[in-house]
């Protein structure tokens, strides 16, 4: 077996203002991190509506295409901005992790890493924000559950800020556990632990500012990784956040890249417990490009060991 990585150049066509931290540079930071890894290496598909429409209205898909602007930007809200490649973009990124969730239940592969941009996990079901158009990762969960016939999904959301948008997305989904760490207070201003869901299957696990690797290590020993074990997940999906970084501008949780191997060695223990390995994990955050090079390196790096 191996690890898969998807991308696709349309990735840069999505254009944000000078100055904004989720810009195209980004994709040039994962490609130097994944440059000496032997990896299956694919085109990220373009995603038919219709996967877009299991979390999300037509409605709202149809306000995101009135709204791609003919050049330059539009906004959607204080720091979500649409360029003219940025339907394409977003696509391309449920396309791939949707085809990534494919491959894997299929035993194409080990498990996948999917490198796209725009990020997905702020994405509400008709709401747009966080610099976020479409919930990639609930997608996805919502694809393994309804086309592969699967019955039990986690989802593990390790960026620095909460996945609100999987949450809502998700609140009412039995057969979904999501599980999230990040920091508090920060944006967007979710993720108690009081969060728990219409079912009791979300695992919000808020971490102090300053705090760092060791205190997210217990963290998960203690709350999420015990709550995952006892999911017994037929697949795990994670929302590969790396802003948590020491060096990161928008957070300070102070996690190193040795952090980020850690983690993904643990969640992939727990994929090969219950599920027979299978990971697919899909870029969020990450907004310093060296730290975001590294870490994409220590956790796609992990997946490839295991994958062996």
């Amino acid at each position: 077996m191996t690890t898969a990585c998807f991308f696709h150049e349309a990735s840069s066509g999505h254009v944000t203002p000078p100055g904004h931290p989720e810009r195209v540079e980004r994709m040039r930071a994962v490609a130097e991190g994944l440059a000496g890894l032997d990896l299956d290496r694919r085109e990220a598909p373009l995603a038919e509506e219709a996967e877009v429409l299991r979390c999300h209205p037509a409605s709202y898909l149809a306000r995101i295409k009135a709204g791609l602007p003919e050049e330059g930007w539009s906004q959607l809200d204080g720091d979500t901005f649409l360029s003219p490649g940025s339907l394409e973009a977003a696509l391309r990124a449920v396309g791939g992790t949707c085809a990534a969730v494919d491959l894997v239940l299929s035993g194409g592969a080990g498990n996948a890493f999917v490198g796209c941009r725009p990020p997905g996990h702020h994405a509400e079901q008709d709401v747009a924000m966080g610099f976020c158009l479409f919930g990639s990762v609930s997608i996805a969960a919502k694809r393994a559950l309804e086309e592969h016939g699967l019955s039990r999904v986690a989802i593990v959301d390790f960026d620095v800020h909460h996945g609100n948008g999987t949450q809502a997305l998700m609140w009412d989904e039995p057969r979904v556990l999501f599980a999230s760490s990040h920091q508090m207070p920060l944006y967007p201003g979710t993720g108690a632990a009081e969060e728990r869901g219409a079912h009791g299957q979300i695992v919000n696990v808020p971490l102090r500012a300053g705090s760092a690797g060791a205190v997210m290590r217990a963290a998960y020993e203690d709350v999420i990784l015990p709550r995952i074990d006892a999911f017994r997940p037929e697949l795990i999906l994670i929302s590969a956040g790396f802003d948590a970084h020491a060096d990161d501008p928008l957070a300070g949780l102070n996690w190193t890249a040795q952090d980020f191997a850690w983690l993904t060695g643990r969640i992939c223990d727990l994929a090969a417990a219950h599920c027979g390995g299978r990971v697919v994990s899909t870029l969020e955050g990450g907004y310093d490009l060296p730290a975001l090079a590294a870490s994409v390196a220590a956790h796609v790096g992990v997946l490839k060991e295991r994958s062996a």
